[in-house]
C-alpha cells in the first residue's frame, strides 16, 4: 500500500523538516510515502474563510483518486491510540487498499468538500498543534504503526 500525505503549506522550520525527513527515511522498508505540498490561499478577510477553504479543497481533491482511502486530520475527528491506529492501517492493507491518503489542512482547517470526501476523519489529540507539527507527528505515528504491525522494537 502506498501512502500519500497532502498538506497545505511548506515546512519552514529546519528542525521539523529534519524530523520529517528522518521518519520518511525510516518508513522506506515498510511503504512508499510521498508528500504533496499545496500552497495555501491567504485569507485576507475572515468572512471569506469558507470560500477560501473550498478553493483550497479543489486543489487537494485534484490529488486524490476515486479509489484512494482518505483520512482527513480534523479537530472533531476520531482519536486513536497508537495501537488502534496501527490496527486501522493493517486493516486497510489487508483489505487491498492501494493508496492511503492523509490530508492536513491549513491553520484554518479544511474545506467541507474535502471533509465530505474523507473515508475517515481523524484527530491527533484534543490539544491544538501548529499544522507544521501535525506533519511530523503524523509521519512518526505512521512509522510507529508499522513497527507495531511487524512486532518490531520501537513502540513501548
Amino acid at each position: 500500500m502506498k501512502i500519500k500525505i497532502i498538506a497545505l503549506g511548506k515546512i519552514k522550520e529546519k528542525f521539523l523538516k529534519s524530523g520529517i525527513d528522518e521518519f520518511l527515511k525510516r518508513l522506506t522498508p515498510y511503504s512508499p510515502v510521498s508528500i504533496v505540498e499545496i500552497p495555501p490561499i491567504e485569507i485576507k478577510d475572515i468572512s471569506l474563510k469558507d470560500k477560501t477553504l473550498l478553493a483550497e479543497g479543489l486543489k487537494i481533491l485534484a490529488n486524490i483518486k476515486p479509489t484512494d482511502y482518505v483520512i482527513t486530520m480534523e479537530i472533531k475527528g476520531k482519536e486513536f491510540s497508537s495501537e488502534e491506529f496501527a490496527q486501522k492501517i493493517e486493516e486497510l492493507t489487508n483489505s487491498g487498499t492501494q493508496e492511503l491518503v492523509f490530508v492536513i489542512g491549513s491553520s484554518y482547517g479544511i474545506g467541507k468538500n474535502v471533509s465530505d470526501r474523507a473515508n475517515l476523519k481523524m484527530s491527533m489529540s484534543k490539544m491544538t498543534f501548529l499544522h507544521e507539527f501535525a506533519r511530523l507527528l503524523l509521519v512518526e505515528q505512521i512509522y510507529r504503526a508499522f513497527k507495531i504491525i511487524k512486532n518490531e522494537t520501537y513502540h513501548k
